[in-house]
């Protein structure tokens, strides 16, 4: 059974389930879940603990052996499973199925994956664990939701913050939940209980966001220059590479012009999101604002910009490469 994450601490309340399976992009939240299950689990009973991680040359019978062997004092038993890879093989799905299927009796299985693609999704062994135990996906927040989700953790710590104090701290910590985390507890020490102002939020929480390309391909998309030359600054700050950051504009715009061409032939745009193998309903949203934003010489324009910020790559025209790459996501951008 699907579980939402937000339900999780009303479930501990109740007697354990047997089967907990947690994947997601964000280990802070994995983290943070896995130790609420096994503190619930000490709760309840379940003082022994055996961890088991899956790593190369790792023996699936061990989880067998690990569910049969008991404490002779009759102590109830969680067993730890933890799959790095997220990918168990052949041999590791024919347990995880078998296991699944026959869950020992007196023991909580408590099983933590990463992020995992459609297709570990669909594969058989995922579907028996989900079918049987409670499986929770524990993803990073959205861009537009990380103010919301740093109100809710300053309001667990007693504390409540202007609007733009969101904004701020969310612009300093995007991409970097872990340090979130710690930037909210600080702020919980530094300051007490109460309502936080957008100075002393300034004072105290430091630029510990995490720049990457995708995150940029995202913002080019939503049009939101600000952001773009943000996430340019930080790339280039960390040292990024160029011709990457090229490759990853130069790719949005060949995509939005070949969507853009076909929606001028007539042809439905759900039939070119599968023709371009665009299956992600977020990614399908952004570019279908980007669509309706941008026209087909802007689209064209962009692409011979593309190719002079190349051509400057490779030492063959002059110019500064970080301001053309700037440059070039704002015309994408701009509304």
């Amino acid at each position: 059974m699907n579980l939402h994450p937000d339900r999780l601490a009303a479930q501990l309340a109740r007697p354990l389930a047997p089967l907990w399976v947690l994947h997601g992009n964000e280990p802070l939240l994995v983290l943070e879940a896995a130790d609420a299950i096994r503190a619930a689990a000490r709760q309840q009973g379940f003082h022994e603990r055996e961890i088991l991680v899956v790593a190369p040359g790792f023996r699936w019978d061990a989880l067998t052996l690990a569910a049969g062997n008991l404490s002779l004092f009759g102590a109830q038993k969680l067993i730890d499973l933890r799959i790095p890879s997220g990918k168990p093989g052949r041999d590791g799905g024919d347990a995880l199925q078998h296991y699944a299927r026959a869950l020992p009796h007196g023991t909580v299985t408590l099983i933590t994956l990463p992020a995992l693609d459609w297709q570990t999704r669909k594969s058989t062994w995922f579907s028996a664990l989900a079918e049987t135990g409670h499986t929770l996906e524990l993803n990073a927040p959205e861009r537009e939701r990380l103010p919301e989700w740093i109100g809710g953790r300053l309001a667990a710590q007693g504390q409540s913050a202007e609007p733009e104090a969101l904004v701020f701290i969310a612009e300093h910590v995007e991409g970097n939940l872990l340090a979130a985390h710690q930037e909210i507890r600080k702020l919980g020490l530094l300051h007490g209980q109460g309502r936080l102002t957008l100075a002393q939020v300034e004072d105290a929480v430091l630029n510990v966001a995490r720049y990457d390309i995708d995150t940029l391909r995202q913002a080019v998309l939503e049009g939101d220059p600000a952001r773009c030359v943000r996430l340019i600054e930080g790339l280039a700050g960390e040292g990024a590479a160029p011709p990457l950051v090229l490759w990853a504009l130069a790719n949005e715009i060949r995509t939005l012009a070949t969507l853009k061409n076909g929606q001028h032939a007539g042809q439905p745009l759900p039939a070119l999101f599968k023709a371009e193998r665009v299956f992600d309903e977020r990614r399908k949203q952004a570019l279908g604002r980007a669509l309706a934003r941008l026209s087909s010489s802007r689209l064209r324009s962009a692409l011979m910009h593309a190719a002079r910020v190349d051509r400057m790559l490779k030492g063959l025209a002059p110019g500064e490469v970080w301001d053309e790459l700037t440059l070039l996501a704002l015309r994408l951008a701009r509304r």
